[in-house]
């Protein structure tokens, strides 16, 4: 794992400074310490930052192949390169070193840019083929790797991170028509970024760039499905599932360094430490984070995984009074704004790992290969209650007779039913908004009413199911999942974090041979009984402690609602000047009162106001 920075001038008779791009490479050093390596020729500049996973001692980049025509600046790891050196050796390429590196030089040698079709893996990349005066940049299928980019004054400018394109000179001038999209998604999604003329390269792309501009191509997308003829022998889906994890598994134990584990205590973290134990020689190691409040504390469901398995674990403390603190850490690391707070105790649980270990597996992923979140019960309730008003109308009475703020579980689920009951006529979209939202639609549209030129959350997500040919809402959803909410939200948190603190994350869940096959198993095996994760829970489900199996979800979240009753962190000054002062004190007010629960909220304004300073 490492950063990459460059940039090509398009004018060939305009040459590339060295000072720059050390510039470059040097805000990226916490991506990658053990390293550094530039290349300069002419007018193209290729940099890198390097974290040593494998081959530790001939590794190094900028690589090139071997009359130096071809030289490659790579972040990732490409976990099936073993069995592609093989095949590439029978195809007559000689290596001189062990690393994956020299194997995507040499794939791209014998299949261009088709090469990325062959590789299992996580990647940004960019390659300069000198015969052909071409720059490729590229990225993994489902983005797990970041790649920026920028084009000012004739030049192509990249990098892993905005900061590296800062660096470059680029001016950082907010495109404020996002920020409706920002207060709906807590994120800035792909393919914009906060600042103007900076762009995220999408998953599953890469770009050419050449004297006469640059060419986006997509090599590799979601299958598509015939939605009446899918997976639906359960004993084959649990066969094939438990194989195809395994193995993506034992791929992502390849390692020259020590390796272990994040464990949340849910069941897609607790199952990789499972198939670690069962595969690793040496005792794993597993991380997690311990919370005050019991509400959001899991470090005890954590160590009974861990007792399970015999891990050699370590727990870290989180606190959350510091809030300037937390706020200085995310504005540094992701750049633009980002208000999933469960950033934070990623950033804690990495730090915590590093002290140990260079690279950890992950359960991220899970939720999205397995269709585990409630949104996907909620669709399948939804045409189970098609016909049955009466009981739809009793429930929607019950429910409003509680007071919303109650903790009692039974009364908690009676009101989420209440929030699935005035949302189930409306229409996938409308829903899909919704769910995404951490304050009320039509207050984020009043907060949004004096900016000009807001680009609606109704167009960015019409664009990007005006790609999806799935039909049944519960395949939308999954696409929805896939396209948006893993590379622009869970990946980029997860990257982010773990990078701030030099140690790589690898996602067994997210191999794409995995992927492809559960996009094609039947919702009725996914979700059968009602029973979320009913496959992983009837397979790897049945050796992990009976305590965790239907334990609800609760992630990194953080108890941000009594934070932000603290009149300290709701002055607000710069977003003040954006929207009306009247309508944030409302939404301060609200939460503080106790009415509702808007810390969430809050923390993504908090995110913004610290952008804008």
């Amino acid at each position: 794992m490492c950063g990459i920075a460059g940039y090509i001038h398009l004018d060939p008779l305009r040459y590339a400074s060295a000072e720059k791009l050390n510039n470059m490479v040097d805000v990226l050093s916490h991506r990658g310490p053990d390293g550094k390596g530039i290349y300069v020729n002419k007018n193209i500049a290729l940099g890198h930052s390097r974290l040593s996973i494998i081959d530790l001692d001939t590794g190094n980049q900028p690589m090139f192949n071997d009359d130096r025509e071809i030289i490659l600046t790579f972040n990732g790891e490409i976990y099936n390169y073993k069995e592609l050196r093989e095949e590439l050796k029978k195809k007559g390429h000689n290596f001189h070193t062990t690393s994956d590196t020299e194997v995507v030089i040499k794939a791209y040698e014998e299949w261009s840019t088709n090469c990325f079709l062959k590789f299992n893996g996580m990647w940004g990349l960019a390659l300069w083929d000198n015969r052909k005066k071409q720059l490729i940049i590229s990225r993994d299928r489902v983005g797990e790797k970041p790649l920026y980019y920028a084009k000012v004054d004739n030049t192509f400018i990249f990098s892993s991170e905005i900061k590296g394109i800062f660096q470059y000179g680029i001016k950082k001038t907010p495109r404020l028509e996002l920020i409706e999209i920002y207060l709906f998604c807590s994120n800035i999604p792909a393919p914009y970024t906060f600042f103007e003329n900076i762009y995220k390269l999408l998953p599953g792309h890469f770009l050419t760039i050449d004297s006469s501009g640059e060419k986006d191509e997509k090599y590799w997308d979601l299958p598509e499905i015939n939605e009446d003829n899918m997976i639906r022998n359960e004993k084959d889906v649990f066969s094939s599932f438990t194989d195809l994890l395994n193995d993506s598994v034992n791929l992502r134990t390849r390692s020259d360094v020590p390796f272990g584990a994040f464990l949340s205590g849910g069941l897609d973290s607790s199952t990789i430490v499972g198939i670690m134990t069962d595969i690793c020689a040496e005792q794993v190691q597993t991380f997690t984070v311990k919370f005050h409040d019991k509400l959001f504390d899991e470090s005890n469901y954590a160590k009974l995984v861990s007792d399970k398995f015999k891990t050699n674990h370590h727990v870290c403390e989180v606190s959350f009074q510091d809030i300037q603190d937390l706020l200085n850490i995310t504005k540094h690391y992701f750049d633009e704004p980002f208000g999933d707070s469960s950033a934070i105790p990623t950033y804690y649980v990495s730090k915590l790992a590093q002290l140990h270990v260079k690279m950890v597996l992950t359960g991220d992923g899970g939720d999205e290969a397995l269709s585990g979140y409630k949104t996907y019960l909620g669709i399948k309730l939804l045409k189970y209650f098609e016909n049955k008003k009466h009981l739809i109308t009793f429930i929607n009475q019950v429910s409003k007779a509680f007071n919303s703020r109650s903790k009692n579980s039974i009364i908690s689920k009676l009101n989420e039913v209440k929030t699935f009951i005035n949302t189930s006529q409306l229409g996938f979209l409308d829903r899909l908004i919704i769910r995404h939202s951490f304050y009320p639609m039509v207050r984020i549209k009043q907060l949004t009413a004096s900016l000009k030129n807001q680009i609606p959350i109704e167009d960015y997500f019409s664009d990007i199911l005006r790609n999806c040919n799935y039909k049944d809402d519960f395949y939308k959803q999954m696409y929805i999942n896939y396209k948006y909410d893993l590379p622009d939200d869970y990946l980029v948190k997860v990257d982010r974090m773990s990078m701030a603190n030099s140690i790589e994350t690898r996602t067994p869940f997210l191999d794409y041979r995995l992927i492809e096959y559960m996009v094609h198993v039947d919702q009725k095996i996914k979700l059968k009984n009602f029973q979320l994760k009913y496959i992983l829970k009837n397979t790897f489900g049945k050796g992990l402690p009976q305590e965790i199996i239907n334990l609800p979800k609760k992630g990194f979240v953080i108890p941000l609602r009594d934070i932000y009753k603290n009149p300290e962190f709701t002055t607000f000054k710069n977003i003040k000047t954006l929207f009306s002062g009247s309508l944030i004190d409302g939404v301060v007010s609200d939460n503080k009162t106790g009415h509702k629960d808007f810390g969430q909220f809050l923390w993504s304004l908090s995110i913004l106001e610290k952008i804008l300073e």
